[in-house]
């Protein structure tokens, strides 16, 4: 089942720069993702983003208001995988 990722924000550069690493770790990680951007205030105040970007994997926020190199995200969502239950 493909994964929906989100970078959520305003569409500034930590925006873009979140997004970008976040593709090169899907990539890294050979996981069936589907990664988009999402430049909507609403979208953020809804979910309780303060401080974007934020990323968010199967509608569940796995971090806010950093930008993290290409191998943090692929932690990030190794933990995520991990502790999602079957």
């Amino acid at each position: 089942m493909t994964s929906d990722i989100r970078i959520i924000g305003l569409g500034c550069y930590r925006c873009q720069e979140l997004y970008d690493n976040t593709l090169l770790a899907v990539d890294e990680l050979g996981l069936d993702a589907k990664v988009t951007k999402v430049e909507d205030i609403g979208e953020m105040l809804s979910r309780g983003i303060m401080y974007p970007p934020a990323l968010v994997v199967d509608e569940q926020l796995v971090m806010a208001g950093d930008v993290p190199n290409p191998s943090r995200v692929g932690e990030l969502l190794s933990e995520f995988f991990a502790s999602k239950p079957q």
